[in-house]
């Protein structure tokens, strides 16, 4: 009897964190499958698939292929897990609506009686308004690229209460980008991001700025995983399991960034912590040398700050948006704002401390014949502004990489609701 299928359909996959969650509640088989269109038909025939979960853009496309639909995911119009069953047919439910509520629920966003402006009109836009109404909004508005409501009007909802983004608009590797501008919504009391690729989009930076209840898609994305693979194996698991999964995904895939003063010893911590981790450090100042091809003083020499401060922006971009990482950033990295988005997308940050009189100044320019009692005083309030932790580093450096590790472990687990 041939091997069951259990997996993640849809186009393209890249960013996906499936695999990883179906894993942890037992699933080793899952794997990620990515077709095109013109696929779907012979695929869905097959007699041997055990379940699938689906995503953009098949959600709809597949109803069509199917010989049961749960009467609730029919009401959607929209499904995203589909199991042959022993009698041959190919069922399907919805479970992101159950995760979706969870996300809303476990963020502290309330939708009751309240203007819910979600933007996309695809399948898990489906979804969303589905669970809007179940909660009790007062009104659900729809932005699409082409409808009465587009992103070309959206002054018109400027009373939304709730913002919730299901379009795949700030999505790795196209971080950075944003489907709406907050600001525009000043009656805002909470928003939703079905994103979790970056951990924070955009969207939820500009929401943690401004003081709003938020979340990213990674609790819908477990709950409704946990809910899919009761459908496969038709048994029930214990809802404790969600959090246990999504604590156990921050810790794997969120960045551990390092900050600090110029010599206050972050290479070397950084080294300590991908021997402690396993994980890969990334120098970014290594890598801006090796893309000017030139030393960091040459840089300074020839082209003058700004052109390093450039390129520095440019490598935080590049490397903020990966995952599983160790980044050591340069001293001078939060002289930019632009690189906290950069750098806390996935990442949390620790600003590593260490006396003045222990900091080298040989190959770093800004440090050299300055004072850096002047120069610490001048960004304290910029590591402060980055900083999700300030380590002491004036003792040996496996001890600072330890305690950077209790605390990454802790606050991945005091994330548990």
């Amino acid at each position: 009897m041939p091997e069951k299928i259990y997996g993640l359909l849809g186009r393209t996959l890249g960013h996906s964190w499936s695999v990883s969650i179906h894993a942890a509640v037992g699933n080793q088989g899952y794997r990620l499958i990515e077709l095109e269109p013109e696929e779907l038909p012979a695929f869905l025939a097959r007699p041997d698939i055990g379940g699938l979960n689906v995503t953009i853009p098949y959600k709809r496309d597949v109803m069509a292929y199917c010989d049961v639909i749960d009467p609730a995911a029919q009401a959607i119009g929209s499904v995203n897990t589909l199991v042959r069953r022993p009698d041959g047919k190919l069922y399907a439910w919805n479970t992101d609506i159950s995760g979706f509520l969870y996300m809303a629920r476990r963020a502290g966003v309330e939708m009751k009686d309240r203007k819910v402006m979600i933007l996309g009109s695809g399948g898990t836009s489906l979804t969303a308004q589905a669970a809007a109404r179940a909660c009790g909004a007062r009104e659900i508005v729809v932005v699409s690229r082409h409808g009465a409501d587009n992103y070309d009007n959206l002054s018109r909802h400027g009373d939304a209460e709730i913002v919730v983004n299901t379009t795949p608009v700030g999505m790795y590797p196209h971080t950075g980008e944003s489907a709406a501008d907050l600001t525009r919504f000043p009656a805002c009391q909470g928003v939703l991001d079905v994103v979790y690729n970056p951990r924070r989009t955009a969207l939820l930076l500009q929401a943690e700025a401004l003081g709003l209840p938020c979340s990213d898609g990674l609790p819908m994305l477990v709950f409704q995983a946990t809910a899919a693979a009761e459908y496969f194996f038709d048994r029930k698991i214990n809802p404790a399991e969600n959090e246990r999964i999504l604590a156990l995904l921050h810790r794997e895939m969120e960045n551990i960034v390092l900050i600090g003063m110029p010599g206050c010893g972050k290479s070397t911590v950084g080294a300590e912590l991908a021997a402690l981790t396993g994980r890969g450090a990334v120098d970014l100042d290594a890598e801006i040398v090796k893309t000017a091809g030139k030393s960091i003083p040459d840089i300074f020499a020839q082209d003058g700050e700004p052109a390093f401060r450039a390129l520095e922006q440019q490598a935080a971009e590049r490397f903020g948006r990966e995952s599983k990482k160790i980044l050591i950033c340069g001293g001078g990295i939060v002289k930019s704002p632009q690189n906290y988005g950069f750098l806390h997308q996935n990442g949390r940050i620790y600003q590593l401390d260490r006396c003045l009189e222990k900091l080298p100044t040989d190959g770093r320019p800004l440090s050299q014949g300055a004072d850096l009692a002047t120069m610490a005083a001048d960004r304290a309030p910029l590591y402060r502004r980055f900083r999700d932790a300030l380590i002491d580093n004036n003792g040996a450096p496996q001890d600072a990489a330890e305690r950077i590790w209790r605390d990454f472990c802790a606050d991945t687990d005091s994330q548990r609701t």
